[in-house]
């Protein structure tokens, strides 16, 4: 499928796919949303100093990026793995602009983000350790391993599939105990299954553009 670079309102780019008329990230800021969602929500919630993430939908490299500087500055020390099935083209890597929107020292690791093999455990910095796993959520099969999970799928209404009961149930079992799980879908199925699988919910507030959000807790 096509995708298009395109700048959101907080000077971030994102990518668009005009085929599923759907967005990678907010148009209302993409930065102000993976930061909202995943960073304060969930990584400084979290509050621990050793911390494992499973991120479904590696995209553009924003979540692992906004980590990374997170770790990176606070002394964090994160394992970070990511599914994704389509990755971006070089082409489209030099697009984006988010380290454009940092220090100069960021420019250089967010590419290696993106330069990182696949499958193998690559360490970004002495605080952030990254494997990327090309290939589709059905293939997640871990057990208790991770802290937190970035559920970073496109929406229900695009791909229902990656928001199944069994699809979520696979990102339960991944998570310790007491792990949590955020994502921008308020959906009421989405909150339904997850509900089902065991996970307690708290709606917290959304993202500029957007009302709410979830915080799951296994």
């Amino acid at each position: 499928m096509d995708r298009e670079i395109i700048t959101t309102e907080d000077g971030s780019t994102t990518l668009y796919i005009p085929e599923l008329n759907e967005h990678y990230h907010s148009i209302h800021g993409a930065i102000q949303e993976s930061t909202h969602i995943f960073i304060k929500a969930g990584i400084e919630y979290y509050g621990q100093k050793n911390i494992r993430i499973l991120e479904a939908g590696f995209g553009t490299g924003l979540n692992a990026f906004l980590t990374l500087l997170e770790a990176r500055d606070n002394e964090r020390k994160v394992v970070f793995h990511t599914f994704e099935k389509y990755p971006l083209t070089p082409q489209e890597v030099e697009q984006i602009n988010y380290s454009d929107l940092f220090t100069p020292e960021a420019t250089p690791l967010f590419q290696q983000l993106h330069d990182a093999p696949w499958e193998e455990d690559v360490v970004i910095t002495p605080y952030f350790t990254l494997h990327k796993h090309q290939a589709d959520f059905e293939e997640v099969n871990f057990h208790e391993y991770f802290d937190m999970v970035f559920f970073d799928a496109f929406a229900p209404d695009v791909q229902p599939r990656l928001w199944t009961e069994s699809m979520l149930t696979k990102f339960y079992k991944a998570l310790k105990p007491e792990g949590i799980l955020t994502t921008y879908c308020v959906k009421g199925t989405v909150k339904q299954a997850l509900r089902n699988i065991g996970f307690n919910l708290k709606r917290l507030p959304g993202p500029p553009g957007k009302r709410e959000m979830l915080r799951a807790v296994k």
